[in-house]
């Protein structure tokens, strides 16, 4: 068709070619905008599958398993529409499933035992014939421990969408759980040991809050009350009373609380017409990990054996100390608090004390103080040392402890310092002074007869009543080469000899010639023998009985 044709028909019948062309423009909008619009509906079911998608690994991201029947929708007449099966990533590894997320129930159903298997079967009827919901505990045969509960998916508008069974592992949950409970098991029976330790006790225990109300008892304090309830003790706050009806404990446990230290006080009950004595004790400590909240704990102990025993000793030690008091030897208790608590008459006299001071009980500090103004202690470089040292004596000393003390006035005193049974020291004095005076002369008597002794010529030997060598001279040393060191143990006469067994010749009869000695030297008839040594040399011996029953032996060596 050519050019000129087209335009010969376009100028016979324009109007026909502005229809077609009108058609043409038409169809070719209906097209574009069709096109658009299924653009726009392939956009919309992209987003719509993403969604899903979306929501589809959100829930599989879930810890929990499930398995679901999607029902037909049942606003659609589709005779086509089928009910579809589900089964989820999740679920698939709990259960380890071979077949994965195109398992079936049935195959769900297996991992069970049959008695559970049978059980899930009704559970999951009900909920997809009347929709009751459920929720159980299951175990595998894996050992796996599960929670399965089923829910209904329902519309807005009530439309059923489908039923949903959900898997959770809990084997870890039930362990932990299982060692919870044992747990909670092992302090219960913890709790009930330490609850029957308190309950034998065979003293009253009780624990007070921080308002200082009870708040545990044992059952000896529920004895004491008389009250047969512990939880109507701690209610109304049944307290144990003196005799004269006072609340001690709870002034105690106030004490105790405000101090923060334990406080120990004595009371008197009366217990079946008996006067008993006991020890009150309100121990405070921090309750609830707060430094704010501060308990006590109280316990009540008879000691009443011990109040007697107390009393008695009070008695006997009065009584001792009484006898202290009459004697001539000066005595007096320093406590354990270093104060003068008795002293008796001598020891006033002996350091010249007067009864103002001594009434006032003075510590032994300032008795040291006293005797040092009036020149009463003796000399010492370094006084304040000094009498550092003497008070550490009432810690260090636990046994009877001797010394002197020679005073500025000549006077010398024995000391003894004894622990004091209730705390301190005893101290008894002595003046010594005339003893030691008289021990001096009587050592420069003895010093003065032995120089006399060793000036003699003869051997002399003097002999104490009870046989013992008491004296000899030099002569006799050198005559008999003797060992001074075993004259020094006082040998008898008999020793003496045998020392000088060797001064003789080995075939005499020994045992004989000592009796001979003997016989002659110490009988009341003969008084002197003649003995000859080995070396020839020839001794004249004798005896005589002094006047204080002991025996001088003279030995003197004959001159040839």
């Amino acid at each position: 068709m050519t050019k000129e044709l087209l335009l010969d028909m376009f100028y016979a019948a324009p109007e026909l070619w502005y229809i077609v062309l009108s058609v043409v423009v038409v169809l070719l909008v209906v097209s574009v905008f069709f096109y658009i619009n299924i653009l726009k509906l392939r956009q919309k079911n992209y987003f719509i599958t993403r969604k899903q998608e979306r929501y589809a690994e959100t829930i599989n991201a879930s810890k929990d398993g499930y398995f679901i029947f999607v029902y037909p929708d049942d606003r659609i007449n589709n005779s086509a529409q089928i009910t579809v099966e589900h089964c989820s990533r999740r679920l698939a590894v709990i259960l380890s499933l071979p077949a994965g997320i195109d398992s079936s129930f049935e195959d769900i159903i297996k991992s069970f035992y049959k008695e559970d298997a049978e059980k899930i079967r009704k559970y999951v009827t009900l909920l997809r014939e009347d929709g009751v919901l459920f929720e159980d505990k299951f175990i595998l045969k894996n050992g796996k421990t599960l929670n399965v509960n089923g829910a209904r998916v329902s519309g807005a508008d009530g439309s059923v969408y489908g039923d949903i069974i959900w898997f959770r592992d809990i084997s870890g949950d039930a362990d932990y759980i299982n060692s919870i409970l044992d747990e909670q098991k092992f302090l219960k029976n913890k709790l009930k040991n330490l609850e029957d330790i308190v309950d034998n006790l065979p003293y009253p225990v009780w624990l007070r809050n921080p308002s200082l109300g009870l708040s545990q008892v044992n059952k000896k304090y529920m004895e004491f009350v008389n009250c047969p309830d512990k939880n109507n003790i701690i209610i109304n706050g049944i307290e144990i009373e003196e005799d004269n009806n006072e609340n001690t404990l709870k002034t105690l446990a106030k004490k105790s609380q405000k101090s923060n230290q334990a406080q120990t006080q004595n009371i008197i009950i009366n217990i079946d017409g008996k006067r008993c004595c006991f020890e009150a004790v309100e121990t405070p400590f921090h309750s609830e990990e707060s430094l704010d909240k501060i308990s006590t704990v109280g316990t009540l102990r008879d000691i009443t054996d011990l109040d007697e025993f107390k009393h008695h000793f009070e008695q006997h030690q009065n009584a001792h100390l009484e006898i202290l008091g009459a004697l001539g030897t000066a005595f007096a208790v320093f406590d354990s608090k270093y104060r003068l608590s008795f002293y008796n008459n001598a020891f006033k006299d002996l350091w010249r004390i007067d009864n103002e001071w001594l009434e006032k009980r003075q510590t032994y500090s300032s008795f040291l103080d006293n005797l040092r103004e009036r020149r009463l202690l003796p000399e010492v470089p370094d006084y304040p040392f000094f009498k550092g040292e003497e008070q550490k004596m009432f810690n260090n000393i636990i046994e009877p402890k001797e010394d002197l003390l020679h005073l500025p006035d000549e006077r010398t005193l024995r000391r003894v310092r004894a622990p004091y049974l209730q705390g301190g020291l005893v101290f008894a004095y002595e003046d010594i002074s005339d003893r030691l005076a008289a021990s001096r002369e009587y050592n420069s008597f003895m010093n003065a007869q032995q120089e006399i002794l060793n000036n003699m010529e003869e051997a002399v030997l003097i002999f104490e009543e009870n046989g013992r060598l008491k004296l000899y001279n030099k002569s006799y040393t050198e005559l008999w080469n003797a060992d001074e060191t075993m004259l020094a143990g006082e040998p008898t006469f008999s020793e003496l000899l045998d020392m000088q067994r060797n001064f003789f010749d080995t075939g005499i009869n020994w045992s004989e010639l000592k009796k001979d000695i003997r016989s002659h030297l110490f009988s009341n008839n003969t008084r002197a023998i003649s003995l000859r040594r080995n070396d020839g040399c020839e001794i004249e011996c004798s005896s005589s009985l002094l006047s204080n029953e002991s025996i001088m032996v003279i030995m003197k060596k004959r001159n040839s």
